[in-house]
């Protein structure tokens, strides 16, 4: 009998250490719905608010922007000669869709022991951790999600570079994400979240 019970056990956790839920929320123009379908989110936002003085709806607007709130998102494989398969157009991978050598480079900083990127939490951290590098390094205040979100995009030196001005269409993208972020604010402010 005990044998049969420690099978159980042993399946019943190895089936609990199975895929996380990655999907998108639902309704994701309206703030209040994605954190009323996902607590864990407006924790992970709120701890990142509190350590790193990022505001929250900042954040989502940029997560929105980088991975819809996919957890596990990555970016699209490149095809040669249309059909042939040349690997992704980056390694940028998670929530915030750091880059390996991005992350790499949070995770020696100090981050969390095990911190991963597909982890909802840690992925918010590494946000608050590159755009309080940003504000160092740029003067780009943390309430600017347009400019922090350039900055974000094409890294702290391509952004002082001024790489983003000959991109109509990602200036257009960081707009968006301004007005996301302004959008977020007043829904979450509407619904008493912050």
């Amino acid at each position: 009998m005990s044998r049969i019970l420690g099978v159980l056990i042993l399946v019943g956790l190895l089936a609990g250490c199975g895929g996380r839920d990655y999907a998108a929320p639902r309704e994701l123009n309206d703030a209040c719905s994605i954190v009323r379908q996902h607590p864990d989110y407006l924790r992970a936002f709120r701890a990142t608010e509190r350590r790193w003085n990022v505001p929250v709806a900042v954040q989502m607007a940029v997560i929105h922007q980088e991975s819809r709130f996919i957890g596990d998102a990555r970016t699209p494989f490149r095809f040669a000669l249309g059909v042939i398969p040349m690997g992704r157009q980056s390694s940028a991978y998670g929530y915030a869709q750091a880059l390996d050598g991005t992350w790499e480079e949070y995770l020696r900083a100090g981050a969390r022991r095990g911190a991963r990127r597909d982890d909802i939490d840690d992925a918010t951290d590494f946000m608050g951790w590159y755009m309080n590098q940003t504000v160092a390094e740029t003067g780009v205040p943390l309430n600017d999600a347009q400019n922090q979100y350039l900055a974000y995009h094409e890294g702290r030196s391509g952004f002082l570079r001024g790489t983003h001005n000959s991109k109509a269409w990602l200036l257009r993208v960081a707009a968006e994400v301004g007005a996301r972020a302004l959008m977020y604010d007043g829904q979450l402010r509407g619904c008493g979240r912050i």
